[in-house]
């Protein structure tokens, strides 16, 4: 078996290790050391918070990140910086778990994507909105 040259998975990320204290709108990402195995990766928090562009009273949501990677693999803690941006924006809940999406698929182009914002009681009601990205039609259904 051939030696392959070992490439330091951590030599393009900036925040993780780093002091960064404030939000940034960034997404790093690593190489993903099993392209062609289709695997399903998730991330939760509890802890997503923007506010209504109308009221300016804040939403709270837990938000679940799935997806199949192909090349690269988002940093987590990028991640949590990334959503940490949203805390004081005005933006209705449909449109930023559609922004939130969009932003992971330039990121990562992954095999298939889904973005699940469940939003809570505010008003009486509770929203949960649920988005995806489907490159390979292969790609695990929801709820799998």
């Amino acid at each position: 078996m051939a030696n392959k040259q070992q490439v330091d998975p951590t030599e393009n990320l900036t925040i993780l290790g780093s002091n960064v204290r404030e939000p940034i709108r960034k997404l790093e990402t690593f190489p993903n050391r099993h392209p062609g195995r289709p695997y399903v990766v998730t991330l939760e928090t509890e802890e997503f918070t923007c506010v209504c562009p109308m009221t300016g009273q804040p939403d709270f949501a837990t938000l679940t990140i799935r997806y199949v990677p192909d090349q690269r693999i988002v940093e987590s803690k990028s991640l949590k910086m990334y959503l940490w941006s949203y805390r004081n924006e005005g933006v209705f809940h449909e449109h930023v778990t559609n922004l939130i999406l969009d932003d992971l698929v330039a990121a990562l182009d992954p095999v298939w994507c889904e973005v699940i914002g469940a939003f809570r009681v505010r008003g009486g009601i509770a929203l949960t909105v649920s988005a995806r990205h489907d490159r390979d039609t292969s790609a695990p259904s929801n709820g799998n």
